[in-house]
């Protein structure tokens, strides 16, 4: 399964527990039992010991597939060491897709610029898209972003702005490109053009079609673009 295709809906949970080492197992292992497969656990906060006697705590956010929200809430119910937990809604239902911008701080800018306002059009008809961007200069330090991009959760498209790439970046977005997140790239110096999806000389309207790209409420079609430049 690649990115572009649709992802079954997940079911999302904060819960409070004991923290230890085998805090976090136990919890894992009672939501296998019940047939959930667990797809985003992250540390929201530690909680501190309210005496001496009390252990210390943590605030986690899981998010499973497979499992409905009544037997998700029974099975963390009977985990030990559980204190609190609450159904929330996932991230993706929260901020949705999300476009990443990568590059020289003025480009970025106004990449940001094209999509943000892009964005807000979609995202007024029921869309959920964010925008996310990074300066970077050097290589290696760009090309460890864009492979990066690939273990973003939510990301569904890659912008890459700036004055000259190529060389390991341009290997770094084929790479990405075969994990099925397409790259829209400004016009620049340097072999990145001959690497992407779309090559787009005005970087807000860049910003534009990332956003349009990516929109189930757009019309924009980036798979009839590929190879193209503007």
């Amino acid at each position: 399964m690649t990115r572009r295709q649709a992802l079954p809906p997940t079911v999302a949970v904060h819960v409070a527990l004991d923290d230890g080492p085998a805090a976090i197992p136990a919890l894992l292992a009672r939501i296998a039992e019940a047939g959930g497969i667990l797809r985003t656990l992250s540390t929201v906060r530690r909680l501190a010991p309210v005496d001496d006697a009390a252990p210390a705590g943590v605030e986690l956010d899981v998010e499973v597939e497979q499992l409905a929200e009544e037997p998700l809430v029974r099975s963390i119910e009977a985990t030990p060491g559980v204190r609190a937990q609450r159904l929330t809604r996932s991230l993706d239902r929260v901020f949705g897709k999300r476009v990443i911008v990568i590059g020289a701080g003025a480009q970025v800018a106004q990449v940001a610029l094209g999509a943000v306002s892009e964005a807000d059009r979609h995202n007024l008809r029921g869309e959920r898209i964010s925008v996310d961007t990074i300066a970077l200069v050097g290589e290696k330090d760009i090309a460890a972003a864009v492979r990066a991009v690939a273990d973003l959760p939510r990301a569904r498209l890659l912008v890459l702005a700036g004055s000259i790439m190529g060389g390991e970046i341009s290997t770094a977005a084929r790479e990405l490109r075969d994990q099925g997140i397409p790259i829209i790239s400004l016009n620049m110096v340097g072999s990145i053009t001959d690497a992407v999806d779309l090559v787009v000389s005005d970087p807000v309207q860049a910003g534009t079609m990332a956003v349009m790209a990516i929109a189930d409420t757009a019309t924009f079609d980036l798979a009839r673009q590929r190879g193209r430049r503007y």
